[in-house]
């Protein structure tokens, strides 16, 4: 997806048994996981927003065999999603679509498969708050009454930083001039009832993080 690069999710980019390789992606994989068991047990096909080099998707996907895990992200990151499927393969888990949130090509083509459930981890801090709302609309195409849009990293609550910590990573994210930033979670829950998308649960999650869940409520109008 667009203004996100690897390397600038909060992680350092290394090499792993010849991988392309994301720390961001490691940490907290075990809460997050939990978490994803209680939430998708009656989901069937989840599409990954911003799947970055894959590892989630090799992580989570077996993990979860009942459903299909559908990966994204902008075509420069595909060969890393790919090699880390092919590393580790799932039966389960589906080779990546072009996902690049300044396309309306792109978002068309991908929303127009519907999913009971949308993920995403480590992307709303880093593309741009036009991005995000973009990427909330895609959530919101693709997700029918009940389904589920979950959302892990850093956020801010009542206009304030959660931890130390987190004021100096909005630091460095704001430091790249693109619109990365910590978001404010009633501001991405005001964007996201606007689309029918509303914050049912919140999960801790170690070092400052969260994972917020939506759900998609019919459109009463």
């Amino acid at each position: 997806m667009s203004d996100m690069p690897n390397a600038a999710r909060g992680n350092t980019i290394s090499t792993r048994a010849a991988l392309p390789f994301s720390q961001a992606c490691e940490n907290n994989r075990e809460p997050i996981l939990s978490a994803l068991r209680e939430l998708l047990t009656d989901s069937k096909c989840v599409l990954e927003i911003g799947s970055g080099t894959g590892q989630h998707s090799v992580y989570f996907a077996p993990r979860l065999p009942h459903l299909s895990w559908q990966t994204s992200d902008i075509p420069a990151n595909h060969a890393a999603i790919h090699a880390w499927q092919q590393q580790y393969p799932a039966d389960n888990v589906q080779p990546p679509l072009a996902l690049d949130l300044t396309s309306l090509d792109d978002i068309r083509a991908v929303t127009a498969q519907p999913y009971d459930a949308v993920f995403t981890a480590n992307t709303l801090h880093i593309v741009s708050w036009d991005l995000v709302l973009r990427l909330l609309g895609v959530a919101g195409s693709v997700l029918p009454a009940g389904g589920l849009f979950i959302a892990y990293g850093p956020f801010n609550e009542h206009g304030d930083y959660t931890s130390a910590s987190n004021r100096q990573f909005d630091a460095a994210l704001q430091a790249r001039g693109v619109g990365s930033a910590i978001r404010d979670i009633e501001a991405v829950t005001a964007a996201a009832e606007q689309i029918q998308l509303y914050l049912i649960d919140r999960y801790a999650m170690p070092a400052n993080n969260q994972l917020l869940v939506f759900q998609k409520q019919p459109d009463t109008l």
